[in-house]
């Protein structure tokens, strides 16, 4: 099992190479991060390899979300 605080066994800090990037992504889109990482993972979608891995990594953190 993972230790706590890290993702793929390793620290975020390590899995996450551009803080911001896909957020600002999504804002220059008119949408919200988790909007356009559903459109962006969709089969058939034009976003580059790199966008379509950091939609990947935002689905995940989004699953590792406190829930309120």
């Amino acid at each position: 099992m993972a230790k706590k605080n890290t993702l793929f066994g390793k620290p975020r800090n390590q899995v996450v190479k551009h803080p911001g990037a896909f957020s600002k992504k999504a804002k220059a889109a008119g949408m919200s991060t988790s909007a356009y990482a559903a459109k962006a993972t969709k089969p058939g979608s034009k976003v580059s390899a790199q966008t379509a891995k950091q939609a990947g990594l935002a689905k995940a953190f989004a699953t590792m979300r406190a829930k309120k």
